[in-house]
């Protein structure tokens, strides 16, 4: 029984991998950033879950390896989001007048 279970949550996992990618791949380039600001939120979502299913320690290693890399992808992703949302609002500020 536990092998149809880790049958079907890998199903679902490639599945949303393909769609993930088909999905971010559509996005135009000046969405981009806007659509960074989301995703780091939900990755934020993201990295509480799995400190949740960390902190449960009911599903055995599989699921605190697991649960770990989603905690260091969602960790890179959410400071890599926050790095490109501030680096392309510095873009909008307006520059010090230069003194002569």
């Amino acid at each position: 029984m536990e092998d149809v279970a880790l049958v079907t949550q890998l199903t679902v996992f490639a599945l949303a991998v393909f769609v993930g990618f088909e999905v971010i791949s559509k996005v135009p380039t000046m969405l981009h950033t806007p659509l960074m600001s989301g995703t780091n939120a939900i990755h934020g979502i993201v990295i509480v879950g799995a400190i949740v299913v960390l902190g449960a320690d009911r599903g055995g290693t599989l699921a605190a390896v697991f649960g770990f890399i989603a905690v260091v992808f969602g960790t890179i992703n959410v400071v890599g989001g926050f790095l490109v949302t501030d680096r392309m609002l510095q873009m909008f500020r307006r520059r010090p007048a230069e003194k002569r």
